[in-house]
């Protein structure tokens, strides 16, 4: 396969919206959503990270079981899908991930619950002593339907060296969705540019996902995550321009032909880049969020959250069709 990162620019977002037509033609998606990111104390110490805290260090939190479910009660009452990440707490192990799916399904039955990276699996399947595949059986049991796809940054073995040494490599990553979809959860993926990979290394990337969903077509997603590098060992540097991240959404649309949806993340993308970005390969805004923490620990300068109504009219007046979706993206409204 050609690197589309070689391909002249307008060639690219050229063909990378053909490839989003001819998918989904002018309809754009987007899903009410609750960020629920429950601790950030962490024991990893990630050099890319700005959110990741120690325990009892200023700015340390972490919710409990109830703390959460409560959360959700008050911030997310029209979300139809609830977002769970977090830090690797020392005192949150596999029983705490459980009870909180447990019980986020009792409170909110009606709600998908989508939770944990591989990096959390592989945590809980560390302090638990069950493998991989024994930790996921026991959270679909409880409750969990899907699984987001942070962690995977990027894949280069040199690069993920220097920016994540203490976080899984990448043949761990893979195999835990790899092991999810076999097990019957549907997942997302990521990919972290921006920092210190190249045009190759994101190829490379682009390339192992597309392998991994020949194999399972477990994939619903991937979402291109712009670095942000406030309070990173790499604060200063410089941000990808809007044309890297343009160009990151095209790239992951012609060669992730296989992966039904690419996402424009517009926490991470800034609401005018994300916007465009409907028109370069990307079809789905990722959702209203309410609140996501990651992203704006590290210099995030969007919204908190966004309403529905506004992501309808960004939809709107790129001249494309909103959608509302649930999580496995049946149609829920179709904004005329």
């Amino acid at each position: 396969m050609r690197n589309p990162f070689s391909m002249d620019f307008h060639e690219m977002i050229e063909k990378a919206d053909a490839v989003r037509r001819g998918k989904w033609g002018l309809k754009t998606f987007f899903v009410r959503n609750i960020h629920l990111n429950y601790t950030n104390i962490c024991v990893n110490h990630c050099k890319f990270c700005a959110f990741a805290k120690n325990k009892g260090e200023d700015g340390a939190y972490s919710m409990s079981v109830e703390g959460a479910v409560k959360y959700v009660a008050e911030k997310g009452g029209d979300a139809s899908e609830i977002h769970v990440v977090g830090g690797l707490h020392p005192d949150f192990g596999l029983d705490y991930a459980v009870e909180m799916v447990s019980e986020l399904k009792k409170a909110f039955p009606e709600k998908t619950v989508k939770g944990f990276t591989a990096v959390e699996i592989d945590y809980f399947s560390s302090v638990s002593g069950l493998s991989a595949g024994g930790v996921l059986e026991r959270l679909k049991k409880a409750g969990l339907e899907m699984m987001p796809g942070g962690g995977a940054e990027i894949f280069a073995p040199s690069v993920r060296g220097s920016i994540c040494p203490e976080k899984i490599p990448a043949e761990r990553w893979l195999e835990i969705h790899e092991t999810a979809h076999k097990t019957g959860i549907t997942t997302n993926a990521t990919m972290l540019y921006g920092h210190l990979e190249n045009d190759d290394d994101k190829f490379r990337h682009l390339v192992r996902i597309r392998e991994l969903q020949e194999k399972t077509g477990g994939f619903t997603a991937f979402i291109p995550l712009s670095f942000q590098p406030d309070g990173t060992f790499l604060s200063g540097r410089r941000r990808a321009t809007g044309i890297d991240d343009i160009k990151a959404v095209a790239a992951a649309r012609i060669v992730l032909d296989n992966v039904p949806h690419i996402k424009a993340y517009w926490v991470m993308l800034g609401e005018k880049t994300a916007q465009i970005a409907l028109r370069t390969g990307a079809d789905d805004l990722d959702g209203t969020i309410v609140k996501e923490n990651i992203a704006r620990a590290a210099g995030g300068r969007t919204k908190e959250a966004m309403t529905a109504e506004n992501i309808v009219y960004m939809v709107k007046s790129a001249g494309l069709i909103p959608v509302e979706r649930d999580s496995f993206y049946k149609e829920i409204k179709v904004y005329g």
